[in-house]
């Protein structure tokens, strides 16, 4: 498998969240955004699994924008912040009331232990990749080309150092939250040993 044989959805939804990532976020967190959504459908792929590209796309840029400090909630994990971002962007991009939903629901499930793909696989899929991007779980299910042509394309850059002082401040500060829930269980170290960041044959 190689990234050509990927779908890599050119919508007006798809290109106006990447615009959002772009704007609010780091370029490693952006990349990180990017990966997420190319990790995903390649698992997708190699998996059978169906998917719906313009919703997963979406959703995976918009997936960490509650980490901007322009959107950054003091009252609710980032994650369910991100959901809220999601579900205005949707309604702007004129997405029906139950198309927004999924893209929130999409959003707040990334940081669930596990989604069933049966029942959510856009939910599924970016649980998954956000998994194999940050912490380097399952990064052996990314195929070998498609992983190196990603890394070269969208490089990692500071993403380690920047995620980890994210989920820290986030759990300091939420610490009845996932992200808190993630430091206690030692994410720093995970981060620090993914594979991912570790030079490509």
């Amino acid at each position: 498998m190689r990234l050509d044989d990927l779908t890599i959805p050119d919508t007006p939804a798809c290109r106006g969240a990447y615009e959002v990532a772009a704007r609010y976020h780091t370029p490693s967190l952006l990349n990180h955004s990017v990966r997420a959504y190319l990790w995903a459908a390649a698992y997708a792929k190699a998996n059978g699994i169906a998917f719906d590209a313009e919703l997963l796309y979406v959703s995976a840029m918009l997936h960490d924008i509650g980490l901007a400090p322009e959107f950054d909630s003091h009252t609710v994990p980032f994650e369910e912040a991100g959901g809220h971002v999601a579900w205005a962007f949707c309604a702007g991009a004129g997405w029906s009331a139950e198309r927004r939903q999924r893209a929130c629901e999409v959003i707040i499930r990334h940081m669930w232990d596990e989604v069933p793909v049966a029942d959510d696989p856009e939910g599924h899929l970016l649980e998954l990749s956000t998994g194999m991007d940050i912490s380097g779980r399952r990064t052996d299910d990314i195929p070998a080309e498609v992983r190196k042509e990603v890394l070269a394309l969208h490089p990692r850059l500071e993403l380690a150092k920047e995620f980890t002082a994210c989920v820290t401040e986030q759990g300091a500060r939420k610490p009845d939250s996932l992200a808190g829930r993630f430091v206690r269980a030692g994410i720093a170290e995970r981060i620090a040993r993914n594979p991912l960041d570790r030079p490509q044959a």
